[in-house]
């Protein structure tokens, strides 16, 4: 009896528990959650505030400062062409986080569209989608993310573009899949008899159930594409020098690596960071907005 007390008090998905007590009870009950929440938070107050305070101008060169080591002047050091690296850091910050939030609201509206088309409408709709889907995800994502901005040219808008047109048929499958499932229910059955207009039907029954899975996914995602995008950026497809980005910057400092370590670790840390918590929240709030789809995004 005890042992069923204490388990009920500390699922976080307990149905009798008001939103902000699931959200407390599973940051008491998953630590790692509020450790991506404090590094989300934290990297995204350094990518608003952060250029508004800095003394620097991120692409201003000053070759009679180049290659300092960390001091109370520079904290991170100098680059090559004397640029503060602390300076950099932080302007790459707000690009990184700015293209993967616009990247991942294009997988989602796009993904969750034909998502919910093919599920509800079904017929030919849906295979026509679907196998669309399947050409898609034949390929690997950032293969096929390279081969699109090597097409379009090396700028961030393509690679933006190359990111968003690659990484949206995992939300396409799925949304179709809960779509399927919440569709055969009694109420959807029910307002479809009682002729509720499709555009409803979906607003109000199917789009709150694929919701949660939504979420999550897009919160993994933006790790996954701040990463990509460094990569890319790395390899020249992406930010052009001498803007403030993450992979230019590692690439910049390439061959200073034991000269100059600083270059190359701060972005990588950042790096490093950004994409953990983004992935430890986006397990957070698997928890607390749908515990029952774990093993299904596991397996992803």
């Amino acid at each position: 009896m005890n042992s069923e007390t204490r388990t009920s008090t500390t699922d976080p998905s307990s149905p009798s528990k008001t939103g902000r007590e699931i959200v407390v009870s599973e940051l008491r009950y998953n630590p790692l959650t509020l450790v991506g929440v404090l590094l989300v938070t934290g990297i995204a107050t350094v990518a608003i505030v952060g250029p508004l305070v800095t003394p620097y101008d991120p692409t201003a060169q000053n070759l009679a400062n180049r290659l300092q080591s960390p001091s109370p002047i520079h904290p991170l050091g100098t680059d090559r062409l004397g640029r503060d690296v602390l300076t950099r850091l932080v302007y790459g910050a707000r690009v990184s986080l700015g293209i993967a939030l616009a990247v991942t609201t294009i997988r989602v509206v796009v993904g969750t569209g034909v998502g919910l088309l093919a599920g509800y409408v079904g017929g030919w709709v849906d295979e026509l989608l679907m196998r669309l889907v399947d050409v898609q995800l034949a390929f690997p994502g950032l293969v096929l993310a390279l081969v699109v901005a090597g097409i379009l040219g090396p700028s961030l808008r393509n690679v933006m573009l190359a990111l968003a047109v690659v990484g949206w048929a995992t939300y396409a499958r799925v949304v179709r899949a809960t779509v399927l499932s919440v569709a055969e229910r009694e109420y959807v059955e029910a307002a479809k008899l009682a002729g509720t207009p499709t555009s409803r039907i979906a607003r109000r029954h199917l789009l709150p159930n694929v919701l949660g899975t939504v979420i999550v996914l897009a919160t993994l995602n933006l790790g996954t594409v701040v990463l990509a995008t460094a990569g890319l950026s790395f390899i020249g497809l992406g930010a052009q020098p001498p803007a403030p980005e993450w992979g230019t910057m590692i690439a910049g400092g390439r061959d200073y690596l034991r000269s100059a370590w600083w270059i190359v670790n701060a972005p990588g840390v950042a790096i490093v960071l950004t994409v953990l918590g983004f992935n430890l929240l986006g397990d957070g709030l698997r928890d607390v907005l749908d515990p029952r789809q774990r093993s299904q995004l596991e397996e992803i």
